[in-house]
């Protein structure tokens, strides 16, 4: 059964090396239970609000299998909330989630809506604290497993050893790691995106303006 194996929040902290001088990608588990409402979790904070945070961004969710990779290639092991996820997940495949999915993780519901893009904050981040950070983000990107963003549809409390229930998955079978693939990697699967509903605004836009610039006979989706 796949569950939540620790739930991690995080506070803004000065730094030299982040883009706005600080930053909350710290994020360390907590013990008992946590609010998750529309914004995210009591006692996690966003510091860059410009590009993170939100409904569509509300908790972030990254499998400790993918951290055990990581430690693999990188030859040192990785905390768990180290990528600053908001939920390190065990037993599940969060890549292959379906966009639109939704979860009951204790009394609250959360959906998978947008997936996470690394930036230079994420690589300098991984080189403070220890890490191999050359060429982070183009590593990260390669593998195209980069964890959803979640919505939170039903606010509730959760906490580590919360079950994750998979309540309902929407037929359209664009996974995170197409999205993300899409979005980044190969323009081509853009149109792909506009079968999600109450897909994120950034998104759509993207996938508009490519559909739109096909010949027609390759616009449809």
């Amino acid at each position: 059964m796949p569950v939540i194996r620790s739930v991690n929040v995080g506070r803004p902290k000065d730094v030299d090396w982040a883009a706005l001088g600080y930053t909350s990608i710290d994020k360390r588990p907590v013990d008992g239970p946590v609010k998750a409402h529309r914004n995210g979790l009591v006692g996690d904070v966003v510091s860059d609000t410009k590009h993170h945070g939100g409904p569509d961004q509300a908790v972030y969710a990254f499998a400790r299998e993918d951290l055990d990779l990581w430690a693999e290639r990188l030859g040192r092991e990785i905390r768990d909330g180290q990528f600053g996820e908001n939920l390190t997940t065990e037993g599940i495949d969060v890549n292959e989630a379906v966009v639109g999915e939704q979860w009951q993780v204790g009394t609250a519901v959360l959906e998978v809506a947008y997936v996470r893009i690394p930036c230079n904050d994420f690589k300098n981040w991984m080189g403070v604290t220890g890490y191999d950070a050359e060429q982070w983000v183009k590593r990260f990107m390669a593998e195209c497993r980069p964890g959803p963003y979640l919505r939170v549809r039903q606010e509730g409390v959760l906490a580590a050893g919360d079950e994750i229930l998979l309540l309902e998955r929407p037929a359209h079978g664009v996974t995170v790691s197409t999205m993300f693939r899409a979005l980044n990697l190969e323009p081509a699967l853009l149109p792909e995106l506009l079968r999600i509903d109450d897909l994120v605004p950034q998104a759509r836009v993207k996938a508009a303006r490519f559909a739109e610039a096909l010949p027609p006979s390759r616009a449809n989706v």
